[in-house]
């Protein structure tokens, strides 16, 4: 039975390339108005598992709803209620934002006001000038109006900020942010651990097509198997130990230095954060754990 409050439900899905098989049974629920954070390394499924959701990639088996349709029927009805920002876009250069916008809006029911999308991407300072003479970020930011425009239930985000600088990924940081305050549900793929931190309500950690954890990027981090305990010690150098037991190391550590006579300088105690947990989960096997004591 579908879940009437998911826009996405995913249930089994796999994806075979002859004997390849590229996803190897994927279940995900994306709730409405949630922004899901896609992570993976290259070649872990992201970009199959998306080009499913969005109608473009047929699947091999599972159940598939986007919205409460099967994406594969590629209906008009389901294209009307999704946008999509692809990693790289292409335009027209002799037009404008506003006129590429009109033009767009004219292909749906019921669009978003253009003036209200130029807003809304942060492109009412060059709404009149011509596509050719964008800054890269401003181009970017033109994908993300285009995606808008029609005023979808439902965003796709591709690595949108990849080649960004730092202005132009706050800049765009903002417009998701702008984005969840209208309530849209937001499927965003990334290769940066601190976007998907920093945006999503939930993360995916997906490898050789199959999801290793998925939750609150703050929960993931609490279920890491390793904490950092780091402290400086009395010839400077700062030392790192990693644990399971923290309370256990903790005692320790306090007690052997007060033993001494010493103090653990800058001790300080830190849950595993989501890098933290993507490379752990996303190491090949037969990679040597972290080393305890390591000094650097």
């Amino acid at each position: 039975m579908i879940d009437s409050e998911a826009a996405i439900e995913v249930r089994g899905l796999r994806k075979s390339y002859g004997e390849f098989e590229a996803l190897r049974g994927i279940d995900i629920s994306v709730r409405r108005g949630e922004v899901l954070g896609l992570l993976g390394p290259n070649g872990a499924g992201k970009t199959t598992t998306v080009e499913i959701l969005e109608g473009y990639r047929t699947r091999s088996a599972g159940e598939v709803w986007v919205l409460g349709y099967d994406p594969g029927s590629r209906s008009r009805a389901l294209r009307e209620r999704i946008g999509i920002v692809l990693q790289s876009g292409a335009i027209y250069g002799h037009v404008s934002p506003r006129e590429a916008l009109e033009h767009w809006a004219s292909l749906y029911p019921r669009p978003r006001s253009v003036e209200e999308v130029l807003a809304l991407a942060g492109l009412q300072d060059c709404a009149d000038v011509r596509v050719r003479k964008l800054s890269g970020g401003q181009l970017r930011r033109l994908d993300f109006a285009l995606a808008l425009v029609g005023d979808p239930e439902l965003i796709f985000l591709d690595e949108p900020t990849t080649g960004f600088d730092p202005e132009a990924r706050r800049g765009a940081w903002q417009t998701v942010r702008n984005l969840r305050a209208l309530g849209k549900t937001i499927l965003l793929t990334t290769h940066y651990l601190d976007e998907a931190q920093e945006l999503a309500d939930r993360v995916a950690i997906i490898k050789n097509g199959s999801i290793l954890a998925i939750g609150p990027p703050r929960d993931l981090g609490a279920g890491a198997s390793n904490y950092r305990v780091a402290y400086r010690d009395r010839s400077g150098k700062m030392v790192e130990h990693r644990t399971e037991e923290p309370t256990t190391l903790l005692h320790e550590l306090t007690g052997e230095a007060l033993a001494r006579g010493e103090s653990l300088r800058e001790l300080h105690v830190a849950r595993p954060s989501l890098e933290d947990v993507y490379l752990e989960l996303t190491a090949d096997a037969g990679e040597p754990p972290p080393a305890e004591g390591r000094e650097r």
